[in-house]
């Protein structure tokens, strides 16, 4: 039997610092965001993307308003290299873009990383060692000053290449990887002591890079950890201090935000959190945080479906349908009293005023997700969002006492079928059950006289047969009902009526809802027609229609 034991594991140890200042922070604008898709997200498929895919990647990225993309890793994959070459040579590298290349602090790879920018205009050379407890003392086996020497010989590799290549703008950017892991007091050292070879200034600052390689605590920890390297780094106001979390503890986003209320000012991440585990930080759910906020997320993420499109389709990966803001359920209500709250806010919301709607953190249709798919019909679902869904795709406005009843149909059709049903099903579901055509009478033809008293003669069909009825009344409808009543001999009352147009203009057609009742049965019929008396006069002769159907099978 498997073993399950939490006795091998020990909890991350907790910063004392009662001092700290990050809580009491908010975020009030964007970070710079900086896409890793290319590479970091690129190595962590199982088949990685081609040529053909990277370059149609790089080019939503470019779309979507990215200014800082890392590009690949060229000194280790011809492909890469190759990518690299292509966006130079093409001239695929906008003015305002950054392109961003990685290499491990070894001399023949920044020489390669080198010859593989050779004719761009500004770039970031990113080079990483591993500094934490476990890859120094088990991987490594080298010191504090070992793994120091490392960093310091790569950063010095770094700048003799660059000081040899001195026509591109070019920006240094150092990761301590696995920061999550290391001692804080070494992170700074082995910081300080790269930024002591790059001697950056405010005017031409570098990027340290501070990643949770691997996510190891919660995420106010993570937070402790980055405001006390930003506390005790050197020369703070001459470095972009940049976070690249990762999710195994699923925190990755949370982690990032709180990263920059600790005083972070760049972060790392891929779309839609591809990346190696677990993954990587999402940037669209932590854009569409700060979106949600109020803060300009200082992307372009309005058509949302297609961005999500061209992902799939170059990482060959799927989208959870529950996928923060991006899922195809997400913004979904199937519980009844969802989908009225819904309704009703909606019902009352004030064009352009702050959004403030039950269950919906955003308005979908900023992201061009249509109203219509918020709501949709299953066994647990309720009156108010069948209502919502007929009056968004058909116009039809469903009177209080018809949501009650046509509700329980829905319900039993739903379970009968133990399905979803989609909105043209209800929308039949409800024809067939309240305004059927193939009744036992339909109305052929009609005459109103009107007067004090208003006359009506009507010609019912029935199949090849037909009869006239004549009834008179207050008003063209009460007449119609004297008529039925007389012709069918039944008596009944009209417990509720309701009209309205299916659209603006003259040429619209109307809708006429129905209930009538007798001592023993309540039954509503409903119409659709160009003229407004024509469909009430038809829904209540299909309401009447349903009456002498129950009589028949009452008699059988």
């Amino acid at each position: 039997m498997t073993t399950f034991n939490h006795r091998k594991y020990q909890a991350f140890p907790v910063l004392n610092m009662p001092n700290r200042q990050w809580p009491n922070n908010r975020i009030t604008q964007a970070p710079q965001w900086c896409s890793v898709d290319l590479r970091d997200g690129n190595q962590a498929l199982v088949d990685p993307m081609t040529v053909a895919q990277k370059r149609r990647y790089y080019q939503l990225l470019l779309a979507m308003g990215f200014k800082q993309i890392e590009v690949g890793f060229p000194a280790a994959s011809k492909m890469d290299f190759d990518f690299v070459r292509w966006l130079i040579e093409e001239n695929m590298i906008p003015d305002d873009v950054t392109i961003q290349v990685l290499t491990q602090a070894r001399e023949s790879l920044i020489e390669k990383t080198f010859a593989a920018l050779k004719g761009v205009k500004q770039a970031i050379i990113h080079v990483y060692n591993s500094t934490s407890t476990v890859q120094r003392e088990l991987v490594f086996q080298k010191d504090r000053q070992g793994i120091i020497d490392i960093a310091v010989q790569g950063a010095t590799w770094v700048k003799l290449h660059a000081d040899a290549n001195p026509g591109p703008r070019w920006q240094f950017e150092y990761s301590p990887e696995s920061f999550s892991g290391t001692e804080l007091d070494f992170a700074v050292d082995i910081c300080d002591a790269v930024n002591a070879v790059w001697q950056p200034t405010q005017n031409n600052p570098v990027i340290i890079n501070l990643p949770a390689t691997v996510e190891m605590s919660t995420p106010n920890v993570f937070a402790d950890q980055v405001e006390w390297f930003c506390e005790h780094v050197q020369n703070r106001n001459a470095i972009t201090v940049s976070v690249h979390t990762h999710n195994d503890r699923g925190c990755a986003v949370a982690a990032a935000e709180l990263a920059v209320m600790a005083g972070a000012d760049r972060v790392e991440g891929t779309l839609l959190g591809n990346g190696e585990r677990t993954g990587n930080m999402d940037i669209i759910t932590m854009a569409m945080n700060l979106y949600s906020q109020g803060i300009d997320p200082e992307l372009r993420l309005g058509d949302i479906d297609n961005i999500i499109g061209t992902i799939t389709e170059c990482t060959q990966l799927p989208v959870h349908p529950r996928h923060p803001y991006v899922g195809e359920l997400v913004y979904t209500a199937f519980s009844g009293s969802h989908q009225d709250a819904i309704k009703k806010c909606l019902d009352r919301r004030v064009p352009d005023s702050t959004w403030n709607v039950a269950y919906l953190p955003i308005d979908p249709t900023d992201l061009n997700r249509t109203l219509k798919h918020v709501i949709r019909v299953n066994s647990q679902s309720g009156k108010g969002g069948i209502a919502f869904l007929l009056e968004q795709e058909y116009g039809v406005q469903l009177p209080r006492w018809l949501q009650v009843e046509f509700a329980d149909v829905v319900q039993q059709q739903s379970e009968a079928t133990a399905s979803e049903l989609m909105v043209p099903q209800i929308w039949q579901l409800f024809k067939s059950t309240y305004a059927r055509t193939e009744q036992l009478y339909q109305l052929a033809d009609y005459s109103v006289n009107h007067g004090d008293i208003d006359k009506i003669q009507a010609q019912l069909v029935d199949g090849d047969s037909s009869v006239r009825v004549m009834g008179e009344g207050q008003g063209a409808l009460t007449a119609f009902i004297t008529a039925l009543k007389q012709h069918f001999n039944i008596e009944f009352e009209v417990i509720n009526f309701s009209e309205h147009a299916l659209s603006k203009g003259s040429d619209a057609d109307a809708i006429a809802y129905v209930q009538i009742q007798t001592v023993t049965e309540a039954v509503i019929g409903v119409a659709i027609h160009n003229d407004i008396l024509t469909a009430s006069l038809t829904a209540l002769l299909n309401a009447v229609n349903q009456l002498q159907a129950i009589k028949r099978l009452a008699v059988a």
